[in-house]
């Protein structure tokens, strides 16, 4: 068995699974460890993934919280054999940089998403580029999201927007009930895409931008690309990879059920 760092979330269920843990497997530090123990939800994981993914480590996530589509099943009897026989998958976030009306810059990666959306009770207006070519010049509405595969299956999915297989090498852009224009479905684009969404009137519609978990409000002018210098290694038990899990979620939406 390869050295184990064990993380997890601050509440009872989690808590109890790492105690089980701790029993099976003897945890080591943090700098000395082979393979990262993550145990919570999806939430959790997106917060330690961005803290420890610099460790250049893999990570097998555990679920305590809800659907925990990043995660594995726990199961206490195979615990060992599912670390051991773990399938490995990389995926790259995309990268955000938001100006803010004072002028201040925000930089944060996300794993799913990257949401703009309105602040206020006023529609956003915003017109989205990709590099010097318009995508859409002005949009009104909630707001946007652009999504990696590995996040298509999240908020993007509740929107209604498209499920994209992991290889793709595509991001997609949906809107957030858009009125105007109302039948605008949003697009999918190039991974290798450099995409810009301003704010067409931050005065009177402000409108925020949200990496993940990182928000930043009174965005002005976003920039949003695939960041592939960046890796996170998640290991997930034999056969039920994040690869399965979209291709189930495709025919899920292929046959509409819930």
């Amino acid at each position: 068995m390869k050295k184990i760092f064990i993380v997890s979330d601050k509440n009872l269920k989690s808590e109890r699974i790492r105690d089980i843990l701790i029993k099976k497997i003897k945890p080591s530090p943090l700098k000395k460890s082979e393979i990262i123990i993550v145990i919570g939800g999806d939430g959790f994981m997106l917060q330690t993934l961005k803290k420890l993914y610099k460790l250049k480590k893999p990570f097998f996530g555990i679920n305590s919280g809800d659907y925990g589509f990043l995660m594995n099943k726990f199961n206490k009897n195979k615990i060992i054999k599912n670390i051991s026989n773990s399938d490995l998958i990389k995926i790259s976030p995309l990268q955000m940089s938001v100006k803010n009306k004072i002028g201040k810059i925000k930089k944060s990666i996300a794993i799913n998403e990257v949401s703009i959306l309105r602040q206020s009770r006023q529609a956003a207006s915003i017109s989205i580029k990709n590099g010097s070519k318009n995508i859409i010049k002005k949009l009104m509405g909630d707001g946007l999201l652009i999504c990696t595969p590995a996040g298509s299956t999240a908020y993007n999915l509740s929107v209604h927007g498209p499920i994209l297989n992991l290889n793709s090498n595509k991001l997609a852009i949906s809107p957030v009930s858009p009125f105007r224009p109302r039948r605008w479905k949003g697009k999918i684009v190039s991974n290798k895409s450099k995409i810009l969404i301003k704010n067409l009137n931050p005065k009177k519609r402000p409108i925020s931008s949200v990496a993940d978990n990182v928000e930043v409000r009174n965005a002005v002018e976003i920039k949003i690309n695939a960041n592939n210098k960046i890796i996170f290694n998640l290991l997930y038990n034999k056969n039920k990879s994040i690869e399965k899990k979209i291709k189930i979620e495709q025919l899920r939406k292929e046959f509409g059920k819930s």
